[in-house]
C-alpha cells in the first residue's frame, strides 16, 4: 500500500470513530456500537438504534461530525487487559462480543476521541480531530446489514460515507457514482422492462420479462452451439435428487447450508434436495458405461439450471439469486490431455468474453485451498499439492496473469476464477475451469488404458459464459442497456409517419421478420418525434422511419442509436448491412 493510501485509511478509521460518536450525541445513549472500518472508498459504522436513521437525518450527522472536528479533541490509544475490557464496555453488548472471544491474556487497545468518547481499537489513528479539517466525506446511505453477517443475528443500521483526502477526489468519485447509478443493472434492467421481482415470490428469485428472457435464449442459443463445434456433447439431467447422491459426492457434508433440501432425515425413508450444481448427475452419464482411453477426452456440457440457498443480504439484482441457469460442462481426461484440455476450455471462455466484450474488463484469480481449514475440503494434502501444482504449471505455461486467493477452492479442487467487478465494484466470479480427481474416486470413475490398467480420470469443471443471469447483469452494465444489435431483444423500430403508411409499414416488417431479425412497428397515433424519442429511451439499435418517399420508392429513412439520420437507403441495402453485423457480433 502506497504511503497517500496508507494515510488516506488511517484517516477514513479516524474518521468512523467522528461518525460513532456523532451519532451517539445526536441520538442518545441508547445507541449501541458494532463495528466501523475504513473501506475502499471511505468507511462505515453499523449502529444498533430505536429509530430509524434516514436521509433526512444526513445534514445533521454531517453538522455534528464538523462540529466535532472543529473542537480539536485528542485521540488517545490505551492499553488494558480483557477485565478492564470487559467492564469499561459492559453498556455496548457487540463490544463484550468480540471481547469474549479474544484470549485471556490479550492486551487491548482502546481510543479516547476527547474526554467522554472510547471505542475497542487497533488504530492507527491521527493525533487530533485538526488534522481531519481539510478531510472530504459524504454521507452515502445507510442499510441494514446483520451483525457479522448472518441472518440469525439483529439486523444493524449501517451508516457508509465516502471519504477521501482531497475534495476533489470525493466530487471525481461521486461523479463517478452517477455514473454508475445509471448503468446499475437492478435499476437499468427494471426501467427497460429486462426484469423485475416480487415480494409473493421471493428474494433472489427474478422474473426476466419478454426482453431479458429474449436476451438469456439469444445466449444459451450462441453457447450450446459454440460448444457443439468444439465437441462437447449435450446432456439434460434432473433438477433434483436424493440425498444419497450429495453424501457420494461430498456436498451434503460440505455445502448443505446452501441447499434447499425437501424433507426430512429424522423422519422420512427418503430426502431430495434441489442441484446446487450438475457434476455429480454428469458424472452418471460417464458411469452408464465402460470407458476406455479411446473415449477420452468425453465432454458433457449443460444449460442447467441450479438453486442455492443464499443469504439474503448476500442477493443483488440478477448477480447473485437462489435459482439461476448455467453453462455447465464436465470434461474426463486422461492425465496427459489434462493440459490442453484445460487450455481449449480457458480458450471457450475468452471467446466467449471477447465476443460479448467483456474481456477487457476480466481478471484471472488462482483459487486455492486453505489447509488451516481442514474441515472445508476433501483429500489428502498430497493431492491437494498435486492439483494444485498442476494447475500453476498449465497457468503458467499459458502466462494467465493471475492473483492468488488462499481459502476460494471448491471443496473438492483448486480453480481458476474469471472475475469482473459490477459498477459498484463489488468483484464477483462469472467464469470458473475446475481441476479435479477426487470426485472421480468417490464415484468409482475408471477408464482402462493402453496396458489394460484401470485408471481414474482427471475431471475438468467450467463453465463457458458462467451464470447467464449473472452475465446479463453485466452485459446491462456494460452497455447501459444499449446492447450490441445481435443481443438486442429488438433489433428495428419501425415508425410510420402517418396512417396512410401503415401498410409499407407491415410489408417491411415482414421482410426484415423473414431474416430472423426482431423487429416492432410502432403505429400509435403519435407525432414522428416523439416515436423516435421513444425508441431511443428504449435504447434500439435501428429505427426506420417510412413516409411518402419511401413507400413510393421501396426504401428507409434509417437512424442509428448514438449516430443519428443515416438518410435513406434502399430497404435491401438496409437488410445487407444489418444482417453483415448480426451475423458478425460486432459489438462496437
Amino acid at each position: 500500500m502506497s504511503e497517500i493510501n496508507e494515510k488516506q485509511m488511517m484517516y477514513r478509521h479516524s474518521m468512523s470513530h467522528v461518525l460513532a460518536k456523532a451519532i451517539k450525541e445526536l441520538f442518545g445513549a441508547s445507541v449501541k456500537l458494532a463495528i466501523g472500518p475504513a473501506i475502499d472508498n471511505g468507511f462505515y459504522y453499523d449502529f444498533d438504534v430505536d429509530r430509524s436513521i434516514t436521509n433526512e437525518d444526513f445534514d445533521a450527522i454531517e453538522n455534528k461530525m464538523k462540529e466535532i472536528i472543529e473542537r480539536n479533541e485528542d485521540f488517545v490509544r490505551k492499553e488494558i487487559s480483557k477485565e478492564e475490557a470487559l467492564s469499561m464496555f459492559k453498556s455496548e453488548p457487540y463490544k463484550i462480543e468480540l471481547i469474549n472471544e479474544l484470549p485471556q491474556d490479550e492486551t487491548i487497545s482502546i481510543y479516547y476521541l476527547g474526554d467522554d468518547f472510547v471505542d475497542l481499537c487497533r488504530g492507527p489513528h491521527v493525533e487530533n480531530t485538526k488534522f481531519l479539517r481539510g478531510f472530504a466525506y459524504k454521507i452515502n446511505r445507510v442499510s441494514g446489514a446483520y451483525w457479522r453477517g448472518s441472518e440469525k443475528n439483529k439486523m444493524l443500521q449501517r451508516v457508509y460515507v465516502y471519504g477521501f483526502l482531497d475534495k476533489s477526489e470525493l466530487k471525481k468519485y461521486i461523479n463517478a457514482m452517477e455514473e454508475a447509478m445509471k448503468r446499475d443493472h437492478n435499476k437499468l434492467g427494471r426501467e427497460l422492462g429486462i426484469f423485475t421481482t416480487v415480494d409473493s415470490i421471493g428474494q433472489g428469485l427474478p422474473i426476466l420479462l419478454p426482453k431479458g428472457a429474449r436476451i438469456i435464449q439469444l445466449l444459451q442459443r450462441f453457447v450450446e452451439d459454440e460448444e457443439q463445434k468444439r465437441g462437447w456433447l449435450l446432456t439434460k439431467t434432473p433438477f433434483m435428487a436424493k440425498s444419497d447422491l450429495y453424501k457420494i459426492s461430498g456436498h451434503w457434508d460440505h455445502y448443505k447450508d446452501g441447499m434447499f433440501v425437501l424433507g426430512d432425515e429424522a423422519k422420512d425413508k427418503e430426502v431430495f434436495a434441489l442441484r446446487p450444481m450438475t457434476c455429480p448427475f454428469q458424472y452418471q452419464a460417464y458411469l452408464n458405461e465402460a470407458r476406455s482411453y479411446k473415449d477420452l477426452p468425453l465432454r458433457y456440457n449443460e444449460t442447467s439450471t441450479l438453486f442455492r440457498n443464499e443469504a439474503s443480504g448476500e442477493m443483488h439484482g440478477l448477480i447473485r439469486v437462489r435459482q439461476f441457469t448455467i453453462s455447465e460442462g464436465h470434461l474426463m481426461c486422461t492425465p496427459e490431455q489434462l493440459e490442453d484440455e484445460f487450455k481449449n476450455c480457458l480458450e471457450l471462455a475468452i471467446y466467449m468474453l471477447k465476443t460479448l466484450g467483456l474481456y477487457e474488463d476480466a481478471s484471472y484469480r488462482f483459487s486455492q485451498w486453505d489447509p488451516n481449514n481442514r474441515d472445508k475440503y476433501i483429500g489428502t494434502d498430497e493431492q491437494w499439492a498435486e492439483a494444485q501444482d498442476i494447475m500453476g504449471k498449465i497457468l503458467d505455461k499459458l502466462e494467465i496473469p493471475y492473483t492468488i486467493g488462499i481459502g476460494e477452492a471448491a471443496f473438492y479442487g483448486p480453480k481458476l476464477d474469471i472475475q469482473i467487478r459490477n459498477v459498484w465494484g463489488k468483484e464477483d466470479t462469472l467464469i470458473t475451469i475446475q481441476i479435479d480427481q477426487l470426485l472421480a474416486e468417490k464415484f468409482g470413475m475408471e477408464y482402462t488404458d493402453k496396458d489394460g490398467a484401470k485408471k481414474t480420470p482427471y475431471i475438468i469443471h467450467r463453465t463457458s459464459i458462467g451464470c447467464y443471469e449473472r452475465t446479463l447483469a453485466y452485459l446491462i452494465e456494460k452497455y447501459a442497456g444499449a446492447f450490441p444489435t445481435w443481443l438486442a431483444p429488438t433489433q428495428v423500430k419501425i415508425l410510420n409517419i402517418a396512417d396512410a403508411h401503415l401498410e409499407y409499414a407491415r410489408s417491411v416488417k415482414e421482410k426484415l421478420e423473414s431474416y430472423g431479425l426482431r423487429v416492432e412497428l410502432d403505429d400509435r397515433n403519435e407525432k414522428i418525434g416523439k416515436k423516435i424519442r421513444d425508441a431511443q429511451l428504449e435504447k434500439v439499435p435501428y429505427s426506420v422511419i417510412v413516409g411518402d418517399n419511401e413507400a413510393a420508392s421501396g426504401s428507409v429513412a434509417v437512424r442509428k442509436r448514438f449516430v443519428g439520420d443515416q438518410g435513406s437507403i434502399a430497404l435491401d441495402e438496409f437488410i445487407k448491412n444489418i444482417m453483415q453485423e448480426v451475423t458478425s457480433k460486432v459489438i462496437g
